[in-house]
């Protein structure tokens, strides 16, 4: 699969990691109360589980292809959430709390069951870096082969731990779906910005664009 995949500037192929648990939710944006999931699993949640396993500030993630392992099944579950939820700025100035028992939502969430992933992504230096990529990507091959985390890695959602190893040659799902307007890169800022791009399953295989359109949800016919 790395021949096909998007290398980077100096020709590199993909790093790969293989990710798996017994529940995963990628929330689609467009569902505002209830938890929707992706089928799949989405560029954001696959860079934060490279992160969880290796990071630092010189370089960032640059998810390029995720490979699904197992068959999509879902299941629904009802989750506890909170509406209080002030901003960190308020909650830096103010000391306030947020207060869980007085602010509690039931809400549905449709999540999935069983997952596994093969994650491709690229090392994206910074003008702040002190080693090549070359020295970034061997650091993460190590750390995946030992097991090594800074933290546990999860599936978009807390309750849904990931567990990770070596890549296989498990095949792909084979399986061809438009799934719509996905997520493509939050852009921390100030200000913050949300890139989009138009999502495809490919043969089990989604792959993830270099850029998006940056903008505020968007419909699908907004996009390419």
């Amino acid at each position: 699969m790395n021949a096909e995949m998007r290398r980077s500037p100096s020709g590199q192929p993909p790093v790969a990691v293989q990710v798996w648990g017994p529940g995963a939710l990628f929330t689609r944006p467009e569902f505002r109360v209830e938890r929707v999931t992706y089928p799949v699993m989405t560029p954001t949640a696959a860079a934060g589980v490279l992160e969880s396993i290796f990071w630092k500030p010189e370089f960032r993630w640059d998810p390029v292809a995720i490979e699904v392992l197992r068959p999509i099944r879902q299941f629904t579950l009802r989750r506890n959430e909170t509406s209080d939820l002030p901003s960190l700025a308020d909650a830096v100035r103010d000391g306030r709390r947020i207060d869980t028992v007085r602010h509690r939502d039931q809400r549905n969430a449709v999540c999935l069951r069983e997952v596994a992933y093969r994650i491709h992504a690229q090392v994206e230096v910074t003008a702040r870096a002190t080693k090549n990529e070359a020295a970034y990507r061997d650091q993460f091959r190590r750390r995946v082969s030992r097991g090594q985390c800074f933290q546990q890695p999860y599936l978009g959602a807390r309750e849904f731990p990931a567990y990770f190893s070596d890549p296989d040659d498990t095949p792909t799902l084979p399986l061809d779906e438009d799934l719509g307007v996905m997520l493509h890169r939050i852009h921390h800022g100030p200000p913050v910005r949300f890139d989009w791009f138009r999502a495809r399953l490919e043969h089990g295989v989604l792959h993830i664009p270099q850029a998006g359109i940056t903008g505020p949800v968007i419909a699908a016919n907004e996009v390419a």
